[in-house]
């Protein structure tokens, strides 16, 4: 077997000659070396060429000084044991079922090519434990072997230890290792070698990788200031301390890399066999290559198990870590290491985020759970993000699902019981009273938060109260089953009711039938015929809108038009025929629809109701428009936009702009119907603008489709073209039904 050093001056001859676009048999034509002789140095059968069959090479190759320089380096090294550093070979097993980080790797090579000039090259490769780093480097230093003939040499810095190894010891280790004579480092003493390891990396082209780093300060001695390297450092911990360094931060494969990664495990006979549950397996491990590894191991020495029967072992949350087991390979025990490290404050909040009942929380919810200031408990997320066991994102701090699991281990056996249980109901209680106060924007007679109100995030506009809303959609919904299940009825139905009218900005959330289910039973365990009403109500709405389930939102509306007589309502009876009205138009029963909204408006006069009023002159419109009578529909609907100007600041803005953009909409529709294109279009980009100023993207997709498809049926085919585009370009935030409208129309003009 060849050694380090042929090893980098083949590795480096074959790279130069491959790059002059060179055979052997041209370079040996051309420099007078035989071919069998640059064979055997490009495979590392001859390690000590000599200078003037160097310089012959270099001649035939054409090189500048620079390379001319590095290839006689690399010579010398291979004549030179003694100055010969540790080569690939001296590095851990762990390379050989690599699977993904293709833009990682790409990345390093690029950074590698920048160092043939220099300076140093340095790189921070930081993630979770778990998440690959080592194995991430170490196949750098496979790939970029030939970049670097002076060797590749890996140090573990022992950072997870309780005392780990100093600077000062690091350094000798690596002196020693690149060959430098035990009488040079005497002579110099411990005070010379920071300059003798500066000048030695300054004159090799190495690569030095620094593993598993405790912090800025063990790194930053062994950081080489000058010379054609690279160091790669890998990391638990940020290093946000470093200067001038390239950083990789490292997370989960994809669901497609972590199922090849299974699948060169375990084998592809048994992968194939059952895609499904190895796909669990891949979700369940969370994608983290350790504990793919860990899986993978335990399926690979257990050939009677199936994939099947492993993934609904690990489908037992409360026993996932204990299977993630194989052998001495433990993923707890790498979550370990990071957990001990923490500061006592630190670890306690990473316990209590187990409580965060949705995928990631807010620095104002952690200080719910830990009753710190809000700066302090944004200090301490960060400690946490720094040591690699929180990931962030634009405000937001999520734990890995595995990390979860290990948290909840932590808090259930270092956490006193009532403690959690108090942390949780502080969480729980902030997030409805918030949740009260950012929805109470979009409801009419409310808008700002009352000036007595003393909160720790910023609802000063009704944006900040919606992006508020959305974010923590999945905490404040857990808190309101919480409630629920407390029997805390009052408090469900005031947040439902705060949360009523802002539904309207996030229609296509997909928890509103629930929400309002919720709130409905509520009110009628008070025994408040008005609340049981209100909220009926808002679920026949829902019911309709959210899920198209016409039929059972004709019952509800039922059930809330008798609990409105029951409390002498006017503007619920007239909300529950409006709502009757609206899902008998769509079931096609349109003189029953029209009752129904005749019923509403008169109810809603009769109490002075504006935005029922409103909402009954459009409804008319709506079910004009679906008996087919749409010049009549037009007539109605410019007949309520004529209401909606007069009416003025009386109408909430929110509710005003959505009733603008809704009724061009159904303007511009019935225009179709007539096949008046230009009206029509006009109408409809009318709509689009109004819900782009307004911030309403579901009602934008709903009137993009309808102007693509008006300019389609007028011939105008790019410019439908554009419109579709644009639709498809609001992805999620649309209405998924006209997404995927969109998406055919385009594959449709596409096939034409």
């Amino acid at each position: 077997m060849a050694d380090a050093g042929g090893a980098g001056f083949g590795a480096l001859l074959r790279q130069l000659r491959l790059e002059a676009s060179l055979t052997i048999e041209a370079l040996a034509e051309a420099s007078g070396v035989s071919v069998r002789g640059i064979g055997d140095l490009e495979r590392g059968r001859r390690a000590t060429p000599q200078r003037g069959t160097v310089a012959a090479l270099a001649d035939g190759l054409k090189l500048g000084d620079a390379e001319r320089e590095r290839l006689l380096a690399a010579a010398r090294i291979g004549r030179n044991p003694r100055h010969r550093p540790v080569g690939l070979r001296a590095f851990p097993r762990g390379i050989d079922d690599f699977v993904g980080r293709e833009a990682e790797l790409a990345r390093l090579a690029e950074l590698a090519e920048r160092t043939s000039a220099g300076p140093p090259a340095v790189v921070a490769v930081s993630g979770p434990p778990g998440a690959g780093k080592t194995t991430l480097a170490l196949r750098a230093a496979h790939e970029l072997a030939g970049r670097f003939p002076d060797g590749q040499l890996l140090v573990d810095l022992r950072g997870m230890d309780d005392d780990p190894p100093d600077p000062a010891e690091l350094m000798l280790r690596v002196l020693k290792a690149l060959g430098v004579a035990d009488r040079d480092l005497a002579k110099a003493g411990p005070q010379g070698h920071p300059e003798i390891y500066r000048q030695v990396l300054a004159d090799r082209f190495c690569l030095l990788v620094l593993d598993n780093a405790r912090d800025e300060a063990q790194v930053r001695p062994l950081l080489p200031g000058a010379g054609a390297g690279m160091v790669v450092v890998t990391s638990r911990r940020m290093l946000t301390g470093l200067e001038s360094v390239h950083r990789l931060p490292i997370g989960e494969l994809s669901p497609v890399e972590a199922a090849a990664f299974l699948t060169a495990l375990v084998g592809p006979q048994r992968a194939d066999a059952d895609p499904v549950a190895l796909a669990e397996v891949a979700g369940r491990c969370g994608h983290l290559p350790l504990a793919l590894r860990v899986a993978g191991n335990w399926l690979a020495t257990r050939t009677g198990w199936t994939v099947r029967r492993l993934a609904d072992r690990l489908a037992l949350e409360e026993r996932r870590l204990d299977t993630l087991t194989a052998g001495d390979l433990r993923l707890s025990a790498a979550f370990d290491l990071s957990y001990r490290q923490l500061t006592p404050t630190a670890a306690r909040l990473f316990r209590l985020l187990a409580l965060v009942d949705g995928p990631d929380a807010s620095a104002a919810g952690a200080a719910q759970l830990t009753g710190q200031p809000l700066f302090d408990a944004e200090d301490t997320l960060e400690e946490l993000v720094e040591t690699g066991l929180l990931g962030t994102d634009q405000d937001r701090y999520r734990l890995h699902d595995l990390m979860r699991l290990y948290a909840r281990n932590r808090l259930q056996a270092e956490e006193p019981a009532e403690d959690a249980e108090a942390a949780r109901s502080a969480l729980h209680r902030w997030l409805l009273e918030t949740a009260v106060v950012a929805g109470r924007w979009y409801e009419p007679d409310h808008g700002a938060p009352p000036p007595t109100w003393q909160g720790t995030v910023d609802l000063s506009t009704a944006e900040h109260a919606r992006v508020w809303l959305q974010a923590e959609g999945a905490n404040w919904l857990a808190a309101l089953r919480a409630a629920a299940a407390a029997g805390d009825h009052t408090t469900v139905v005031e947040v439902a009711d705060a949360l009523h009218w802002f539904s309207d900005q996030w229609v296509f959330w997909g928890h509103w039938p629930e929400v309002c289910a919720t709130a409905a039973r509520s009110a009628q365990a008070l025994g408040d015929p008005l609340l049981e009403a209100t909220h009926l109500n808002n679920h026949a709405w829902a019911l309709l809108v959210c899920e198209s389930r016409h039929h059972d939102s004709l019952d509800r509306s039922a059930q809330a038009l008798a609990a409105a007589q029951r409390a002498e309502d006017l503007p619920q009876q007239g909300w529950a025929h409006s709502y009757a009205a609206w899902a008998l138009g769509l079931l096609g029963d349109h003189a029953e629809a029209a009752h129904h909204n005749h019923e509403a408006a008169k109810l809603f006069e009769a109490a002075g109701d504006l935005h029922g009023t409103l909402h009954a002159m459009s409804s008319t419109g709506q079910t004009l428009l679906l008996a087919g009578r749409h010049e009549e529909s037009i007539e109605q609907n410019i007949r309520t936009l004529v209401f909606l100007e007069q009416a003025g600041d009386r109408i909430e803005p929110h509710s005003a702009d959505f009733n603008r953009a809704n009724l061009q909409t159904s303007i511009g529709w019935a225009h179709m119907h007539l096949e008046n294109w230009s009206e029509a279009a006009h109408h409809l980009r009318t709509a689009v603008d109004l819900c782009r100023t307004s911030g309403h993207p579901v009602l934008e997709s709903r009137a993009l489709v309808r102007l693509g498809n008006a300019l389609l049926a007028s011939g105008q085919r790019d410019e439908a073209r554009d419109v579709f585009t644009q639709c498809l370009a609001l992805g999620g935030a649309g209405n998924p039904e006209h997404i995927a409208t969109a998406r055919e129309r385009l594959a449709d003009l596409d096939t034409r």
